[in-house]
């Protein structure tokens, strides 16, 4: 289980997040992610980005 992402912020430069939190629900694992640099977040549910 990954804990860090690598993937471009479009807020900043960064390009590394850390998982914030993990769940079960019923449409699969949901996963929260947060920038290392700023306040971005977003959350994928089985991998799918749900960022709009």
């Amino acid at each position: 289980m990954s804990l860090s992402l690598e993937t471009d912020c479009p807020d900043c430069d960064s390009t590394e997040f850390y998982k914030a939190a993990s769940m079960r629900i019923h449409l699969g694992v949901k996963k929260k992610w947060h920038c290392t640099n700023c306040a971005y977040g977003f959350t994928t549910i089985n991998g799918i980005d749900t960022s709009a």
